[in-house]
């Protein structure tokens, strides 16, 4: 049986991951999966420090892989790109997840803010190098000048960011499921919102036939979820029940449309073009980087030509 280890995740990027661990679908596959011990470091919410570039992008995903004791983990798709620049263990992407992330930028029910404009010069706490600190910035340019968008570094668990705006420390932050569900049960306001890819990275120890039979088992997790979303959200409120604001949620609280699981798949060349030079221009990675440094193109591309094969 071959053995993986991948880094601790939570169900907003990972549920059907954690499924279909639960339901035995990896030993089905000949894959034993063990979760590496602990979380990468938190960081507290720090209005004073705004420059990403500051902040070490594998803090949070990547640092198991980065200290060789994990073949595996997933993550937001711009952080996976810079973390593929910073890696010291070789991790690159071999395809996108099977979830698609919901990220929305909240403000408490207090606040004078309505609009995205009214958002400008105000402190948006992000977690600097993960999906919604991308998402946040790339909402906001729609509606405001890039220099009066102010984001402040803060925590990787959502759970501290909106604990962060609610004690008045920021303005606004951004969060996930379900604590965007928390937020507007709790009279908060969804100022701007939208979904996100993440993708798969990993050492050599995955190598195309694992990454299928990881793929297959990831699949019949997400027909398992998509057949009944109701229990997807039970799913979030256990995991997240230690805390009292989640425990109080019920399936009838959340807007099932904002959890939505998809079949892995590769990731498209002209996308992930597009979204590095978007990187670079606010200074997120550095320039002149190609497609095989960003992504095992090989795992990818066979493991995928299999699953495709194995539809026909």
């Amino acid at each position: 049986m071959k053995r993986i280890t991948i880094e601790p995740n939570v169900p907003f990027n990972g549920l059907p991951f954690l499924v279909a661990m639960d339901k035995g679908f990896f030993k089905e596959e000949g894959i034993e999966i063990v979760v590496a011990g602990g979380h990468g470091p938190q960081a507290a919410t720090s209005p004073d420090i705004k420059d990403w570039n500051q902040v070490p992008a594998n803090r949070g995903h990547a640092f198991h892989l980065d200290q060789k004791q994990a073949d595996l983990y997933w993550g937001c798709e711009w952080g996976n790109y810079r973390r593929a620049q910073d890696t010291t263990f070789g991790g690159k992407q071999i395809g996108r997840r099977a979830i698609m992330s919901a990220g929305a930028v909240i403000v408490p029910p207090w606040s004078d803010v309505h609009t995205p404009q009214q958002l400008a010069n105000k402190i948006i706490a992000v977690p600097f190098h993960a999906g919604t600190h991308y998402l946040c910035l790339q909402m906001l340019e729609g509606f405001l000048p890039r220099e009066v968008i102010n984001v402040c570094d803060a925590s990787g668990a959502a759970s501290d960011r909106y604990a962060s705006m609610m004690a008045g420390e920021v303005d606004a932050c951004t969060v996930v499921e379900p604590y965007i569900t928390a937020a507007e049960k709790n009279g908060c306001r969804v100022i701007v919102q939208s979904f996100y890819h993440g993708t798969d990275v990993a050492t050599d120890s995955v190598d195309s036939k694992t990454y299928v039979g990881i793929n297959r088992a990831v699949s019949k997790a997400v027909k398992l979820l998509n057949g009944d979303k109701r229990w997807a959200a039970q799913l979030f409120i256990d995991w997240h029940k230690s805390d009292p604001v989640i425990a109080a949620l019920t399936p009838d609280d959340f807007n099932l449309s904002r959890l939505v699981f998809v079949e892995p798949a590769p990731i498209p060349e002209e996308e992930l073009q597009r979204t590095y030079d978007w990187m670079v221009s606010w200074d997120m990675i550095d320039a002149g980087h190609g497609l095989d440094d960003l992504v095992h193109t090989e795992v990818q591309n066979s493991a995928h030509q299999v699953l495709v094969g194995d539809d026909d």
